[in-house]
């Protein structure tokens, strides 16, 4: 079987709460390969590139303000079938929804602000993930 590769985010809200260990320990305890790392601040550029389907969408603000709020930690990690498993580990992209056992719905509350921050972003096919990488880590292009 053919390795994958996944753009992992840990979200503000994962990295100021000291979830990075958390996630990377899940990702590691499944034998996934952990191929670059790096602490990083969001710019609007990266989010504009990176959300480009939602730029246009009245929430955008929203996920620009709560991804500018603070670091993240963006990953490539490998595997085989990473993309599908990653995705399944994160849960439910609403924490509240998100099973208990998940990324998400472990380490995922609600805030009073209403703004969605959900620990982690992950790509969710081969060809976007490859497009993330390539944002996230122009300097492996």
């Amino acid at each position: 079987m053919e390795q994958e590769r996944i753009l992992i985010l840990i979200k503000p809200d994962g990295v100021s709460l000291g979830h990075i260990g958390e996630v990377i320990t899940r990702l590691e305890l499944k034998g996934y390969s952990i191929d670059a790392l790096k602490v990083t601040q969001a710019t609007e550029a990266q989010l504009q590139q990176h959300y480009e389907k939602l730029v246009n969408k009245p929430f955008f603000k929203e996920i620009e303000t709560y991804m500018l709020e603070g670091k993240i930690v963006a990953m490539i990690a490998s595997g085989t079938h990473v993309i599908d498993v990653f995705h399944r580990m994160a849960g439910a992209t609403d924490p509240s929804e998100a099973a208990f056992g998940t990324i998400r719905g472990d380490l995922g509350r609600e805030w009073p602000d209403g703004l969605l921050r959900n620990v982690v972003h992950s790509s969710d096919s081969i060809e976007n993930a490859e497009k993330e990488i390539k944002i996230w880590f122009p300097e492996l292009n």
